[in-house]
């Protein structure tokens, strides 16, 4: 059996937001929010692209959207590329979907909390090595929970994730596993057959059960996302080349050792400020950084440029 990539928006929609879904999404959410606990009992699937009340709001980046029994409001987004301004739409997605619940006349009283999880295969927060993340609103300094939040933001980073099947624990675990590792499996894995949801999930994803139409949609998508990340590692690549051989020429006018390595470290530098301006609108600032070497505060420079 061949597994479809979970990670791509056709296979997460098609797994997570099928009509077949519901008890998939509920198994989901209940390992990834409240840590396999079965809190959530019911749920409904909803569009995540139905029009927005208010009609100027940019559109949403949704890949399946869910409304809990109790009324909380999940928004769910798979990211596989770190592109620019990203947690800053994570933020405006969770507030667009708050605050477009009331019409007008409407009493904040009926303004119910929103979740949004979000699963990115690139690492977040690189200062830290936990694989979920979960955001609230609390007091800085005394870190008491604000009195009704109505936001919370829930991180889970799959790069960060490495156990393997035998270490396979929790519901959380099996799930995070299944996201990150489901196309490099050809069975479904004993440890995970005791999950029922999972292995519906993996039923939905195995590629015989889809049509010569889906098949394409998805491998132009998954083209698409490996030719994003071939262009980006290519430029990082060509920016040390160019800047190690400017570095060396320089080096060699100079006469000198101190010279070699400073007209290297020049040479680097320029290249890395050059690729640096062409990522300026395609990535973030951190990540931005970490490719090309340069400070933060060197992106932020930039960008006022």
């Amino acid at each position: 059996m061949r597994f479809i990539n979970p990670k791509t928006d056709f296979a997460f929609k098609k797994i997570f937001g099928g009509k077949e879904s519901k008890p998939i999404l509920i198994s989901f959410l209940n390992a990834l929010i409240y840590k396999g606990h079965p809190t959530i009992t019911d749920l409904e699937i909803i569009d995540p692209y139905l029009p927005s009340r208010v009609s100027y709001l940019k559109e949403s980046y949704l890949d399946v959207k869910a409304k809990l029994a109790l009324g909380q409001t999940v928004i769910i987004e798979m990211q596989v590329l770190n592109v620019a301004s990203f947690a800053k739409r994570v933020i405006y997605n969770a507030a667009k979907t708050y605050s477009t619940q009331l019409i007008r006349g409407e009493g904040y009283f009926n303004l119910k909390p929103v979740i949004a999880l979000t699963i990115t295969d690139f690492e977040m927060f690189e200062n830290d090595r936990e694989v979920i993340s979960h955001f609230v609103f609390k007091e800085k300094k005394r870190l008491f929970e604000y009195p009704d939040p109505g936001m919370e933001m829930i991180f889970i980073e799959l790069p960060k994730f490495n156990k393997q099947l035998d270490q396979l624990e929790t519901l959380t675990d099996k799930w995070v596993y299944f996201m990150k590792n489901a196309p490099s499996l050809e069975v479904v894995p004993s440890t995970m057959e005791n999950v029922s949801e999972i292995q519906q999930a993996f039923a939905i994803a195995n590629e015989t059960n889809l049509n010569p139409e889906e098949l394409k949609d998805l491998e132009d998508r998954e083209r698409y996302i490996m030719d994003q990340q071939g262009i980006l590692r290519k430029g990082i690549q060509e920016g040390r080349e160019e800047g190690l051989a400017q570095g060396q020429e320089e080096g060699r006018e100079e006469g000198r050792e101190e010279g070699r390595e400073e007209g290297l470290a020049l040479g680097m530098r320029e290249k890395a400020l050059e690729i640096a301006r062409q990522l300026l609108n395609v990535l973030d600032n951190q990540t931005i950084s970490q490719t090309t070497g340069l400070s933060v505060e060197d992106i932020e420079n930039l960008r006022e440029e």
